[in-house]
């Protein structure tokens, strides 16, 4: 059931003209359709805009999703717009120099656990430890500099769109 929805849902960028489907339950059926659900179904409307997928109950009144006013920028202006993401950028690049300081920090410790367990440098087990505290702060790092990549492509659309071009002096 997950990884069919998983599917459907990463197909859904894919679908120009349809960019909501809806999930028709009875009893335990479960049935995707690009129309509305007959009237025995009870509908889930599954949208998907701005990279956000989101499942809405839709016999129940429908309430305005506060993540996606805030894509579609119609909560807050441009210019504060760009201001959250500089102070999200600059937040994320503390981030990583707070990592590279814990990642130091932890490589002390494994020096230390292994001089005084009087190891060698090439013992298997601390390779071994050593790797496995490099790739976990790697991939904490890699992942905030996905974000930041994001967010700076985010940030300079919202620049071009808002700020006027200066003439060249």
């Amino acid at each position: 059931m997950v990884k069919l929805v998983t599917c459907i849902l990463c197909l859904l960028p894919l679908a120009a003209q349809a960019n909501t489907i809806y999930k028709c339950i009875k009893d335990d059926k479960v049935v995707f359709s690009q129309s509305v659900c007959p009237s025995e179904f009870k509908q889930h409307e599954i949208s998907y805009q701005l990279g956000v997928t989101t499942e809405v109950d839709s016999d129940h009144a429908k309430m305005n999703d506060p993540l996606q006013a805030l894509l579609s920028k119609h909560a807050l202006s441009p210019e504060k717009l760009l201001q959250l993401l500089d102070s999200e950028l600059y937040r994320l690049k503390q981030e990583n120099s707070y990592y590279e300081i814990l990642r130091a920090s932890e490589m002390q410790k494994l020096e230390r656990k292994r001089y005084w367990q009087e190891k060698r440098d090439d013992d298997t087990q601390y390779l071994a430890d050593k790797k496995e505290l490099n790739d976990r702060f790697d991939a904490l790092i890699k992942l905030n500099e996905d974000t930041m990549a994001e967010l700076s492509l985010r940030r300079d659309l919202i620049a071009a769109e808002t700020l006027p071009l200066q003439p060249r002096k």
